[in-house]
């Protein structure tokens, strides 16, 4: 075709991918939290390299917390993860 150059394809690494239990669908569009500091997340457990980090002020909603150091969020892009629940300021 004209005026279009051909590109190789790019094919993500499966990391890339967020685990379907690690998804919440719809994606929360009402929020609880906010994040006060970047904050790397888990989608299993924490330990080990963390999955990704979601930026300071990114919202999310407090999905389960036991009291303890860490707690699981849902964030606007469905992602349900595991994150230092100090990291958490209540809007």
């Amino acid at each position: 075709m004209q005026g279009f150059e051909e590109t190789d394809p790019l094919v993500m690494p499966d990391e890339a991918l967020v685990p379907a239990q690690s998804r919440i669908t719809p994606a929360p569009n009402q929020f609880t939290h906010s994040l006060t500091r970047p904050q790397p997340f888990h989608y299993g457990d924490a330990g080990g390299e963390p999955s990704g980090t979601l930026p300071a002020g990114t919202k999310v909603v407090l999905m389960v917390h036991n009291g303890g150091a860490s707690c699981r969020v849902a964030d606007g892009q469905g992602r349900y993860v595991e994150i230092e629940f100090d990291s958490l300021k209540k809007l």
